[in-house]
């Protein structure tokens, strides 16, 4: 263990409310538990819960840090009881269930990978949090083949960015709503088949017409609300729709016939109150299968924008315009 500081600095929700409720504070520097590791954060990715919760709305789940972030990338500087697979000094990036936007993180081993070949710490802090919630949900849960379609609702933000490139890179044929002509065209820079701007098409008879009627496969949708008939709608016979989350609510009125006449699976998941072994699972699953993709470039992160620690207020403010075009990232050291 290297020589550690009592304290640090992090950005702390003091009263919820808008960026500006996110206000640099000192803490003191955690220890790791059993089966952890402490990281020296050098750089914590950006996501739509950290917003919810900065705002309120999600609280974080037992046992985890009040500090916002989900996404880290640093270096080990502490292990915990049994700890092993990592040495002072490795290079990781890891999904934690809070306290990322800290200068010092634990967290489970069995959770952090080693930062993939190539990438700078701030890539590599935009992976974990996307790339666990896509695999989980589009490869896992939803089961996308080689050869089946996706569409993926939001196509810009971390979630789409990601889900377009894994599934072009898994041999799925990829659509995707974006809200601008600029952000079609970005989607489809990173593979996507077809780009429907959904402020002037119908994302249903759009899919409808480029599958010959047949309609989508799966369907990742972070939208919910009036998406939700839509999506039943849009969706082939047998397809798999994972819902991840509710930007449009998560209360609609919905005719389940079309459910049942098309044997529909309409599937769920939430990511940061899993168990560990769950997250340890996904973590195997991507280091196995797609971290040889990222070490050959064959996949990498799309970066919005770096924002100073000390900026998480313009960070999350960036995120809120929904301007952003892939991650956001804050650079702690």
């Amino acid at each position: 263990m290297t020589d550690l500081p009592a304290t640090m600095t992090a950005i702390t929700i003091p009263t919820p409310g808008g960026p500006e409720a996110l206000v640099p504070g000192t803490r003191p520097v955690p220890q790791p538990g059993k089966g952890e590791i402490l990281v020296k954060v050098a750089a914590a990715g950006i996501n739509r819960p950290d917003v919810v919760q900065r705002r309120g709305l999600y609280p974080p789940p037992p046992g985890a840090s009040d500090i916002p972030g989900l996404e880290i990338a640093g270096t080990v500087v502490a292990l915990g009881e049994g700890a092993s697979r990592y040495a002072i000094g490795d290079q990781v990036c890891a999904l934690v269930t809070g306290g990322g936007y800290a200068q010092y993180c634990p967290t489970p081993e069995v959770t952090a990978l080693p930062v993939p070949l190539g990438l700078s710490l701030q890539e590599a802090a935009a992976i974990p949090e996307t790339f666990f919630t896509v695999w989980s949900n589009v490869f896992d849960r939803a089961r996308l083949q080689p050869g089946e379609s996706l569409l993926v609702h939001g196509g810009t933000g971390g979630i789409g960015t990601t889900a377009i490139m894994l599934g072009k890179a898994f041999g799925a044929k990829v659509f995707t709503t974006a809200g601008s002509p600029e952000k079609c065209e970005a989607c489809r820079s990173l593979g996507a088949d077809l780009a429907i701007d959904y402020k002037t098409q119908d994302f249903v008879a759009e899919v409808k017409a480029a599958t010959g009627g047949k309609g989508v496969d799966v369907i990742l949708d972070v939208v919910g609300g009036t998406y939700i008939q839509r999506n039943f709608e849009a969706a082939a016979t047998d397809g798999r729709i994972a819902q991840i989350a509710f930007q449009d609510g998560s209360k609609a009125q919905v005719d389940f016939m079309r459910l049942m006449l098309k044997r529909l699976t309409h599937t769920g998941a939430t990511l940061r109150s899993r168990p560990v072994a769950d997250k340890a699972a996904i973590a195997r699953a991507l280091e196995e299968k797609v971290w040889p993709l990222l070490a050959q470039g064959a996949l990498r992160p799309l970066m919005d924008r770096i924002f100073p620690f000390t900026d998480a207020a313009g960070a999350h403010a960036r995120m809120e315009t929904s301007a952003h075009m892939g991650k956001i990232v804050l650079e702690v050291a």
